[in-house]
């Protein structure tokens, strides 16, 4: 099942944005949910996931105190607020849902993702 991202876009340094991601056709309430990204010829890392039950329960140790996560179960939606944006933050966002947050540690393909989203653009630039 496919999720949908959004809300990337070009910002300069010190700045913010709010990506988005929903789902639709089905609820995300039993899932854990959560974001990731990838740098342009680096690996994919984990930035934050929200358990079912709504607790934080990975965090990326590069976006501690700057990024947050939401979700809003009636609208099948996730959020990621990104503060304090710095140029290492550039590269392409993508939502994913899955039954616990393990899967934001150590690697792991997309297909062993209860759900993927298309990536959103996020560029950090002056």
């Amino acid at each position: 099942v496919q999720l949908q991202a959004s809300g990337g876009g070009l910002v300069q340094p010190g700045g913010s944005l709010r990506l988005s991601c929903t789902r639709s056709g089905s609820t995300l309430s039993h899932l854990a949910v959560g974001w990731f990204r990838q740098a342009a010829g680096k690996e994919r890392e984990g930035v934050l996931c929200l358990s079912s039950r709504g607790f934080v329960e990975y965090t990326g140790d590069s976006v501690k105190d700057r990024f947050t996560i939401s979700r809003d179960d009636d609208k099948s939606a996730v959020y990621l607020q990104m503060n304090s944006l710095k140029p290492e933050d550039t590269g392409v966002y993508y939502c994913a849902a899955d039954i616990w947050c393990d899967r934001w540690r150590g690697s792991h393909s997309t297909a062993e993702f209860h759900s993927w989203g298309q990536g959103t653009q996020v560029t950090v630039s002056s």
